[in-house]
């Protein structure tokens, strides 16, 4: 117990703290300075990518499939899978504990942080294409960060990593437990909504969420066609409700827009020493948000059978964009649109139930509880496809062991509509942290690979334009 607390405090305390002018603090952890550097330099090296190559997202988005012929899944289903799991509960309760702990300008480090994500995203995306493998289970292809650090392990330490690299096995047990630990803040996050919202005991909800999740986990392959039609509903019904209560109080926007910029760069925080706070939030919650460089989106990118490893890359860093962009905004906008009077006092759920409440009266609260429903069950479902590469790694090609942690997480999303365990939390919060660790481990001097990929896309995208217009 000590020894993970003593973990969870490396990786999420402040390991370093800044005093800034006018008083306050900011308060950097191991893991902000791993992931934003991060960011940055890859940023830098793919040349702003997320910027330039924006519309290169949109256009291999929307692409339509070339092959009638796929073996496994195509690189849009792979990019709604991850976008599946992007988009949870931190979302809606998560953006909302940003804004509250560090103002409006939250929001705007949180924009920041998504674009300098896209980059790592890419990257780590793109190994997992450039690294995957035949999946004899489920058919199609598996992947993820297990198989690429073991694949570099092996390049540098030869015979000592044939079977297993020990960071590569620390990756893939730290994702089990962190998904075991997502499953039971799942289950208590939906159970306390639906009793919220329409007043179910949680021994209902619990029967109700892990059966239909059973139904869909334990089959084959189930997930990905169940997700190819929950993720667009979800996240185009929660966009478009957002857009309504956007133009209906548009004439607000210049001030709320007013307020997150000039309270991101502490206008009128760091008179009052909080402008660490405002910083912090942002950073912490887009990073948390969109995954970018804990390895997780990786074990989808590496499933997707498609034509160009960075086209995988671009639809992945593209997943960032509207996880924190689009999504994350959107809870944003319904609480800093809401009178503060309306929302005064509260917290978490409450806070935005109460925002919606004020936007749509009773069906804004029951939307709210609705679409927890959605994100946090598209969570789970999705986070099990994740982990099917990483229990492969570690236990070979059997049944026995998926069927088991499937299992094991659906017990443990039961036992967490009934009651919250804060260990098993920290435990989850942990798992996620050491996952990012040793992810990065390789992830920088892997990154040559990726960038290589990127510079053969392109030209191969210059020539076909090349082509067209010759043509």
């Amino acid at each position: 117990m000590k020894l993970l607390y003593a973990i969870y405090d490396l990786m999420w305390g402040d390991l370093i703290t800044i005093p800034l002018p006018g008083g306050g603090s900011l308060g950097l952890s191991l893991l902000v300075l791993i992931l934003v550097p991060a960011g940055i330099f890859f940023t830098l090296r793919t040349r702003f990518l997320p910027v330039r190559l924006f519309p290169e997202m949109i256009r291999v988005t929307l692409e339509k499939e070339t092959s009638a012929k796929k073996e496994g899944i195509s690189g849009l289903q792979a990019l709604i899978v991850s976008t599946a799991t992007r988009v949870g509960m931190g979302n809606l309760v998560g953006v909302v504990a940003a804004v509250s702990a560090g103002g409006a300008g939250a929001v705007f480090w949180m924009w920041v942080t998504a674009l300098v994500g896209s980059a790592t995203a890419f990257i780590e995306a793109t190994l997992a294409q450039l690294y995957k493998e035949k999946d004899p289970l489920y058919g199609g292809y598996r992947g993820g960060p297990a198989y690429f650090i073991h694949s570099f392990m092996t390049r540098h330490f030869g015979n000592k990593a044939r079977r297993w690299s020990v960071t590569a096995v620390l990756f893939a047990v730290s994702g089990l437990i962190c998904w075991c630990g997502i499953s039971q803040v799942i289950g208590n996050s939906v159970s306390s909504s639906m009793y919220n919202a329409f007043h179910i005991p949680p021994l209902y909800t619990a029967i109700a969420l892990a059966s239909v999740s059973a139904v869909i986990v334990l089959r084959k392959n189930a997930t990905v066609k169940v997700l190819d039609v929950v993720v667009p509903i979800m996240a185009g019904c929660y966009f478009f409700i957002t857009l309504f209560i956007i133009i209906k109080n548009a004439p607000l926007l210049p001030s709320v827009f007013q307020r997150i910029f000039s309270e991101a760069f502490g206008l009128r925080q760091a008179a009052a020493g909080g402008f660490g706070a405002v910083i912090m939030n942002g950073v912490k919650r887009g990073l948390f948000s969109n995954e970018a460089g804990s390895g997780s989106a990786p074990c989808a990118a590496a499933a997707a059978d498609i034509d160009h490893p960075a086209k995988e890359g671009l639809l992945q860093a593209f997943g960032v964009f509207l996880d924190t962009i689009v999504i994350c905004s959107c809870s944003a906008m319904i609480m800093l649109l809401a009178p503060a009077e309306s929302i005064d006092g509260l917290v978490g759920m409450d806070l935005l139930q109460a925002a919606m409440e004020y936007h749509l009266g009773r069906f804004g609260v029951v939307f709210i509880a609705l679409t927890l429903l959605l994100f946090s069950f598209s969570t789970f479902i999705g986070v099990l496809f994740y982990a099917r590469s990483n229990v492969a790694y570690l236990c070979g090609d059997n049944w026995a062991s998926q069927t088991a942690y499937k299992v094991l997480a659906l017990v443990m999303l039961f036992i967490g509509c009934l009651a919250a365990y804060t260990f098993v939390w920290d435990l989850g919060d942990v798992g996620i942290a050491l996952m990012t660790i040793f992810n990065m481990i390789v992830l920088f001097p892997m990154s040559k690979e990726a960038l290589a990929s990127l510079r053969d896309y392109e030209a191969t995208v210059k020539q076909r334009k090349q082509v067209k217009t010759s043509g």
